[in-house]
């Protein structure tokens, strides 16, 4: 049997996760006027698919009368909410900008290396230019309070309509 049909608790995770992608697609194709396929799958941006599932797991694990708030099932669902949305709102979030930061300064060795060119020198460091190679570092990684709180939001709203078992 397919685990997505067996365990309802997971599937509800796993349609708070994949909403929250296709919103977030979607979302940044109308802000950008392009599509980036890499938002599918992609971390950070709005909504946070992260503090989605969490949230309309613990949730779910909230109203199944089975679980409830005593439960220790419960009790670790909160844990591990905690933890991902602290590490959406700091961790991530502070790593992304280090991305952004890197990327910049990318930009500026690169610009320093055209003008020396042009200048008839050579950069004789192969450090610089193996970083002018390199991929751009990612810049979407965490989130901001307003992206956790909207994903927070859509895993509440996928938790509640979400039928419990009979």
């Amino acid at each position: 049997m397919n685990i997505f049909m067996a365990n309802p608790t997971i599937s509800v995770g796993f349609i708070s996760f994949l909403s929250a992608q296709i919103i977030k697609t979607v979302l940044y194709a109308i802000k950008e006027k392009t599509f980036n396929p890499e938002r599918i799958t992609g971390a950070g941006g709005m909504p946070s698919s992260h503090s989605a599932m969490v949230v309309s797991v613990a949730l779910y694990l909230l109203r199944l009368p089975e679980v409830g708030y005593t439960s220790p099932i419960f009790a670790l669902s909160i844990m591990m909410l905690g933890i991902v949305i602290y590490d959406a709102l700091s961790v991530r979030y502070n790593a992304g900008l280090h991305g952004k930061e890197l990327n910049r300064l990318r930009k500026v060795i690169d610009e320093m290396d055209d003008e020396i060119s042009k200048l008839g020198g050579e950069i004789q460091d192969e450090q610089l230019e193996e970083i002018a190679d390199q991929k751009e570092f990612k810049e979407f990684l965490g989130h901001k309070p307003i992206e956790v709180l909207a994903g927070a939001l859509l895993g509440i709203l996928i938790a509640m309509v979400f039928p419990l078992p009979v």
